[in-house]
């Protein structure tokens, strides 16, 4: 069988399906290009905006003056004599003679515990001296009866006319009321301490102050049981506490890494919370040897240049040590050049003092050396370098490396 013929007719193409592989592709493509164009817009609007952020630029210290301030600190001001006054044993308050805010004097009387039993033992141990003294003197009577005693058998005795048994019996009689007598004098002596320790007790029911001061808390009332050792209920363990007001000094915590900073009768400016605008002169009076690896810090005691009534124990301060010249000046510590940054962008970060830069469009924590701080700007010493800018107000949301822009730009 010969094979079919080719004809004109098999060249021919269908519209139909011409038209429709066009339609598809095209479509598809249309399809993609829109899908594209959403899963853009969607980038665009859940896109990470950049937080806008003022800056600073740091700029070279130029600062060389003879009084600047090299660290800034902050404490409390204490005294050093203060006392809660109490008894020296327990026993019932009957009276309480000062209240908040007196002034007492050294030895003056604060308050009377009950002496009802001090006074009957007192009495007591002056009869026991009494009959003391009455027994002693009989006993000196009976020893010079004693004594004559044996002269008179030794006088006889060496005539012949008594039996030496006789001096024997006297002599004995003798010694032993001199022996009696010696007792009953340490008896005496006994009796008279026994005395004297009621008389101490009886002294001590009256409370003095140990000296002059402020009462600054009444703690017992009239009627309260009141004891040196702390016993719980309702017993108190003083009567009021007294603070010396010539006493008061401030004490600072100066964290280890700053402490190269410090010397002794370095100059100081302290500032009251309570007066912020008012500047106490001071110095430091001593670096306590010692340090609280707790917190990394060392005590510093300041005394102020002179004291004054609007200064009170408790109260927060702020103490700028100052770096002085001249021939009164201490051994003072030289500071090495910086740049100077607002206070404002620095930020305390697991202790240690930190800013962040711009760098890039993106935020950048640096760990800095804080020199010393004046008015509204704080010298970097170690950290940054001129040129650099700092973002000044760091907002909570803030992380390293977050997209920010510049506020002031």
């Amino acid at each position: 069988m010969s094979a079919p013929q080719p004809r004109l007719d098999d060249l021919r193409i269908e519209r139909s399906q011409a038209e429709a592989r066009p339609n598809s592709a095209f479509r598809w493509i249309m399809g993609s290009g829109v899908a594209l164009a959403l899963a853009a817009l969607g980038w665009w609007l859940t896109r990470t905006q950049p937080l806008v952020v003022p800056t600073a630029l740091a700029r070279a210290e130029t600062s060389t003056g003879p009084d600047r301030t090299v660290l800034n600190a902050s404490g409390y001001v204490v005294a050093r004599r203060e006392a809660t006054v109490s008894s020296k044993f327990t026993g019932k308050v009957v009276s309480v003679n000062v209240e908040e805010g007196v002034s007492v004097q050294a030895a003056q009387v604060l308050a009377h515990l009950d002496d009802t039993n001090v006074q009957a033992s007192l009495q007591l141990a002056r009869a026991q001296l009494a009959a003391a003294g009455t027994a002693f003197a009989e006993t000196r009577v009976r020893v010079r009866e004693a004594e004559k005693e044996f002269k008179r058998q030794s006088a006889l005795q060496s005539s012949g006319a008594s039996a030496q048994a006789e001096l024997d019996r006297a002599e004995a009689a003798s010694q032993a009321w001199q022996a009696r007598l010696a007792q009953q004098q340490s008896e005496q002596v006994v009796a008279e301490r026994n005395v004297a320790i009621w008389q101490q007790q009886l002294e001590d029911t009256v409370i003095r102050a140990p000296f002059a001061g402020i009462v600054t808390s009444k703690n017992a009332q009239p009627g309260e049981m009141i004891s040196p050792m702390s016993s719980g209920g309702f017993t108190r363990t003083g009567i009021c506490t007294i603070v010396d007001m010539q006493s008061l000094e401030i004490e600072i915590d100066v964290n280890e890494s700053y402490l190269n900073r410090v010397t002794p009768n370095q100059a100081v400016d302290a500032s009251l919370d309570a007066y912020p605008g008012w500047k106490i002169p001071g110095k430091v009076i001593a670096i306590i040897p010692t340090a609280d690896r707790q917190k990394s810090t060392v005590k510093v005691r300041v005394g102020f240049d002179q004291l004054d009534p609007r200064v009170l124990p408790q109260m927060a301060v702020k103490v700028a040590f100052r770096e002085a010249t001249g021939p009164s000046a201490v051994a003072p510590l030289r500071i090495s050049r910086g740049v100077v940054i607002p206070k404002s962008a620095v930020r305390s970060w697991e202790g240690r003092d930190t800013v962040f830069i711009i760098r890039q469009g993106r935020a950048e924590r640096r760990e800095v050396t804080i020199g010393g701080s004046q008015n509204n700007d704080s010298t970097v010493s170690a950290g940054l370098a001129a040129g650099d800018r700092v973002i000044t107000e760091v907002p909570a949301e803030l992380r390293e490396g977050a997209l920010v822009t510049e506020k002031n730009l």
